[in-house]
């Protein structure tokens, strides 16, 4: 986000193009109107395979990030959701954007549904799939994690109870891709947190 090179910036905009502009709100309606349909997921297959290149290009550059910090098989990745979705995470690269903490911005977030669309995507173009769909989890549980904290992202939180959070965990975690697009569905909120 704050340092972005050619290449990736070349993938956004072919990406963008594909969704006729907006790539958050426009994912995520193309994906919601494929996802209801008979023909899902082969739809959004074939829709998005024109881009397969810039989705490669998304893909290496977010989990780069995330293989810096975290483990490939560890809970690390998983507990940084689970913060990022309480909004315990100072940021002060944000004071700019009127949210100190780093968390899923949005009233309600978006955010967690477009990143889905985006992860499918990926997944059902063979793109890092096995990654992707372990990270659909902890994208979803940070989406309910955020819905039962309902941070302040003006300042930092409290962190929920352990036990809610492994009772979200224990709920979220065994989902797979197909069980996570039914959940999509539901907006803004998931229908039932656990």
């Amino acid at each position: 986000m704050y340092k972005s090179s050619r290449e990736l910036t070349d993938a956004y905009i072919a990406i963008g193009t594909l969704f006729e502009g907006d790539i958050e709100r426009n994912v995520l309606a193309k994906w919601q109107t494929f996802s209801k349909s008979p023909e899902y997921p082969e739809n959004y297959a074939r829709f998005v395979a024109p881009v397969k290149d810039a989705f490669a290009v998304l893909s290496r550059a977010q989990l780069d990030v995330f293989d810096a910090y975290y483990r490939k098989r560890g809970f690390g990745l998983a507990s940084a959701f689970i913060d990022f979705g309480q909004g315990v995470l100072f940021d002060p690269r944000r004071a700019d954007v009127q949210s100190e903490v780093h968390s899923m911005n949005g009233n309600p977030p978006r955010g967690y549904h477009t990143w889905h669309a985006y992860m499918r995507a990926m997944m059902l173009l063979g793109v890092d799939a096995e990654r992707w769909a372990v990270i659909a989890r902890y994208n979803a549980l940070a989406w309910a994690v955020q819905t039962v904290a309902k941070p302040n992202l003006r300042q930092v939180n409290p962190p929920l109870p352990k036990a809610t959070v492994a009772r979200l965990s224990a709920a979220w975690l065994p989902r797979d891709a197909r069980r996570l697009d039914v959940d999509f569905q539901s907006f803004p909120y998931p229908e039932q947190c656990w």
